[in-house]
């Protein structure tokens, strides 16, 4: 009985070596890898914030310019955008800008002249975030680090826009609408600060370009958005014999007036044939999207970025929307690029002082522009706009243009 017992306890044993034997491998130790699966993610850094104060809306063409932009470079960049609207240039630009960097903006942009003070009061109450007043002209002088302007040499752009009002002015006079002498075209502009000079003296200077014979009215609404002004001095402009209406002013009130009126139209910020697809030509405005890109990603490097910056054609930041080749006249797209060649190659300056006068006389020096303290703004005989600041300051009332009263 014994031997039984104990043969039982020996195979018992057996048994339980070979369970043993069978078991499942050992657990990886702690020197081996695990899979890549298992392996916690990697915390991605979090977009940074971006703020736009602006003083309209996207109804403005000036406006929606500006935030098309904005959206391209947040989207370029992967950062986030945060966009007020309907802003004045009072102290609630100030309160926009602040609630910006509270929100945890790293820079924020306006967009009008007029919140350019109220821009450096909050870069002064937050000096960890940066600022820039877009069109501005007081960066220069502030002695900030993270209080910046930026503009764009757009006075090319409004040169090639008047290009092809001249192509079109000559079309009508080649087809028997009114004499060379009879050529007048119409200019409605918001205010007549250096900015609004240099844009419709440089489209004057492309018109006559062409035709020589031309000469310009000038209405002023003293808004910059006002669509009711705009058309009604649209509309003055034309029953005062302007053949071509173009504008600096942010509605569509004038190009609306041409359209009604059949009168040719080259447009500002962006087209305006969807509403207008008889009478608009062109129309020249400022790409953000390159100043825009270039802050933030300076920002998101911890880099500095200009003080004062000026966009150019050359980097994109001066362009023109495409020419309604219904309206335009026949060969001005080519015309269009030869001149823009010209200006890049600078066989070509705007405001080549042989180009133009003042009471019958060419200029050959010139100290009184606006905001530069009696600097010379005129280098080798050219109206040098654009290179002292980056703001214009062109605002020399030259023979030909008369400014009217609204």
């Amino acid at each position: 009985m014994k031997k039984i017992v104990a043969m039982l306890l020996a195979l018992t044993m057996v048994f339980a070596l070979c369970a043993c034997g069978n078991s499942a491998a050992p657990a990886p130790s702690a020197e081996e890898d695990t899979p890549a699966a298992e392996q916690p993610a990697a915390e991605q850094p979090a977009a940074i914030k971006v703020g736009l104060v602006c003083l309209h809306d996207e109804n403005s063409t000036y406006d929606l310019n500006f935030i098309n932009a904005f959206k391209a470079a947040c989207e370029a960049t992967g950062a986030e955008a945060l966009i007020k609207t309907g802003i004045p240039e009072d102290s609630k630009a100030y309160d926009a800008a602040c609630e910006l960097a509270d929100a945890g903006c790293a820079v924020v942009f306006s967009d009008s002249y007029g919140h350019q003070d109220y821009m450096l009061e909050a870069a002064q109450e937050y000096p960890e975030v940066q600022f820039t007043a877009c069109t501005g002209d007081k960066a220069n002088g502030a002695g900030l680090d993270n209080y910046h302007n930026a503009f764009a040499s757009i006075f090319e752009g409004r040169y090639l826009a008047g290009v092809a009002a001249g192509m079109k002015l000559q079309e009508m006079i080649d087809n028997g609408d009114f004499t060379a002498e009879e050529a007048k075209v119409g200019y409605v502009g918001a205010m007549s600060y250096a900015e609004v000079k240099s844009g419709y003296t440089a489209w004057f200077l492309g018109v006559r370009s062409i035709v020589p014979t031309v000469t310009m009215e000038v209405l002023f609404t003293g808004s910059w958005y006002d669509e009711t002004l705009e058309q009604e001095g649209a509309e003055k402009l034309i029953q005062n014999g302007c053949k071509l209406i173009s504008q600096h002013a942010d509605s569509w009130g004038a190009p609306n007036a041409c359209e009604k009126a059949g009168v040719p139209n080259v447009s500002y910020n962006g087209s305006t044939i969807a509403n207008c697809p008889n009478t608009f030509i062109v129309s020249s405005r400022i790409d953000w999207t390159p100043y825009f890109t270039m802050a933030i990603e300076a920002v998101k490097a911890g880099e500095s970025f200009d003080t004062d910056w000026c966009g150019t054609i050359e980097t994109g930041s001066v362009v023109l929307t495409e020419v309604n080749e219904a309206v335009a006249a026949a060969g001005t797209a080519e015309k269009l690029e030869e001149v823009k060649a010209q200006l890049l190659d600078g066989s070509l300056k705007v405001f080549d002082c042989t180009k133009w006068t003042v009471n019958g006389e060419n200029l050959d020096s010139y100290t009184g522009a606006w905001g530069l303290d009696g600097a010379e703004a005129i280098v080798d005989g050219v109206f040098a706009e654009s290179t002292i600041r980056s703001a214009p300051y062109f605002d020399i009332d030259v023979d030909g243009i008369v400014l009217l009263a609204q």
